[in-house]
């Protein structure tokens, strides 16, 4: 690859256009040689610096032009500058062999930050499903902090600027909320999209018992199961044993298996509804399923 070639490719917008004007509203330039050892990752960043082909194209524009656009940073309790845009800038530098990056020092407060973190990354190529989960999250919990109208406005609003209906935004919002060994899995495609929305209703222990159950038996989750598992998880019916005889009941290859109701409802008592009959025999089969493993195990 023509490596000067690749990067007369880059384009990069100007720094008005991304983030406003380059001055405070005083009128004092904030522009600075920021030195790279005191420049820090946002706290909670959830957006990936990769070392790939795009990385390559924007350490040899950095080589041979400099940082174009300067980044946004803030100053940290802890000393040195937290940045807000140029995480990706920065690494570029340091694979580019430079010590310092040219940076914008703005007095934003957090919520500020956070949105504008999000808003300079979001419209990236190739963004993994967590990143975009873990973005919309945090820039809703900071709009909703700023004071913006009711919950589902901030999310048509998120949705306006960031090109996507609100629904899809709500459904990342949701999707934010799995453990990260899931989030991986989705990001894998191992785990659906949707199945992953309808997991990510269940509660955190709940969650770590059923990606043990993904790993352990390698399974692949169905959309039917996922939903089973989200419905039982809202109605707090879903217990391990449960879990594990939804995840790994056998799908059927042909037809369908219909047990007959005026086959079984002598064992059960008038009271009994549908629903208090199917939990029952799910239970009574886990239980079953339990002895026969038990038994296996002895001999």
């Amino acid at each position: 690859m023509n490596k000067a070639g690749s990067a007369s490719k880059v384009k990069l917008s100007s720094f008005d256009d991304l983030f406003g004007p380059s001055e405070s509203p005083s009128g004092a330039e904030q522009v600075q040689e920021i030195p790279l050892s005191e420049l820090y990752d946002f706290t909670g960043h959830p957006f990936r610096v990769a070392d790939d082909e795009k990385m390559e194209e924007t350490v040899e524009s950095v080589r041979q032009y400099g940082v174009l656009v300067p980044g946004i940073a803030r100053r940290r309790d802890g000393g040195g500058y937290e940045i807000i845009a140029g995480h990706r800038r920065k690494h570029a530098c340091e694979l580019a062999g430079l010590k310092t990056m040219p940076v914008f020092v703005r007095e934003y407060d957090n919520d500020e930050a956070t949105v504008i973190m999000v808003d300079s990354n979001i419209q990236r190529e190739n963004i993994l499903p967590s990143e975009k989960a873990k973005a919309y999250a945090m820039k809703y919990e900071a709009m909703k902090h700023q004071g913006s109208k009711a919950g589902g406005r901030t999310i048509e609003e998120m949705g306006e600027s960031a090109g996507e209906s609100a629904k899809t935004v709500q459904r990342y919002i949701w999707l934010a909320r799995l453990s990260d060994g899931l989030l991986e899995m989705v990001d894998q495609k191992k785990l659906g999209f949707v199945q992953g929305i309808d997991i990510s209703f269940l509660s955190k222990e709940m969650q770590e018992n059923v990606l043990m159950l993904i790993v352990e038996n390698s399974i692949s989750v169905s959309t039917m199961q996922s939903a089973k598992l989200k419905e039982y998880g809202k109605s707090g019916e879903l217990t391990p044993a449960m879990a594990r005889l939804i995840l790994t009941e056998e799908k059927p290859k042909t037809g369908r298996f219909v047990l007959r109701q005026d086959k079984i409802e002598e064992y059960f008592p008038d009271r009994y509804s549908n629903e208090d009959i199917e939990k029952t025999i799910l239970m009574l089969l886990e239980n079953w399923k339990a002895e026969g493993a038990r038994r296996l195990w002895d001999t």
